[in-house]
């Protein structure tokens, strides 16, 4: 089974939620298209989060040297993206899929991160919060709706805000899988304690 971890922008808890889905369900991991810190990149951070032995990490089918919107990053390197031409990884095995900052952050001229999203994906949405985040979680999920695609659940991140999180939840009807809180630092035993926690729930339905 698929599943597709995307936010509602850049910087809200998308690597961290994806360790922890990862090591939730022993799965794969996959980033498509990877933008700057080649040194140190998603792929490695999630490698050096996660404890089971099964994961297998998939290469990125883009990397790109600046850390931009891919679309420029690509520019820069003069490559061209195109979504037809980003195969996914074979495996029996679960796959946790990675995007690039929110669903409309360009690739190319005319496609943007949620042209990577299959029908058949569990979608979770990463939500953190600050002034704008309720229109943001609700317009990416508004986002999802009109392309067909299934959002699985919101993940919230960081400092509780328990009014802004009932709104969201009542509005979009969609449900929440958990909450991450604002911890001092992430580690493998910080990551597995999520994943336990994750577990149940990620695999439901």
């Amino acid at each position: 089974m698929p599943y597709f971890i995307t936010g509602i922008g850049t910087d809200v808890g998308k690597t961290i939620v994806s360790a922890i889905v990862t090591e939730a369900l022993e799965a794969d991991y996959w980033k498509p298209i990877q933008a700057g810190d080649l040194d140190n990149s998603d792929t490695d951070k999630v490698r050096r989060l996660i404890s089971n032995k099964k994961t297998i990490f998939h290469p990125n089918s883009y990397s790109l040297n600046t850390p931009m919107s891919p679309h420029a990053a690509a520019d820069i390197d003069g490559v061209s993206i195109n979504a037809n031409e980003i195969l996914r990884p074979e495996t029996s095995n679960d796959l946790v899929i990675e995007g690039a900052g929110g669903l409309l952050v360009p690739i190319n001229d005319s496609e943007t991160i949620i042209d990577l999203i299959d029908n058949d994906d569990k979608v979770i949405v990463i939500s953190r919060h600050y002034l704008g985040s309720i229109n943001h979680t609700l317009l990416t999920l508004e986002a999802l709706k009109s392309r067909g695609l299934n959002c699985f659940g919101i993940i919230f991140n960081g400092e509780k805000n328990r009014s802004s999180e009932e709104i969201i939840l009542k509005m979009s009807g969609v449900p929440c899988l958990g909450r991450i809180e604002l911890e001092p630092y992430f580690d493998k035993n910080v990551v597995k304690e999520y994943a336990e926690g994750f577990r149940a729930k990620l695999i439901e339905n």
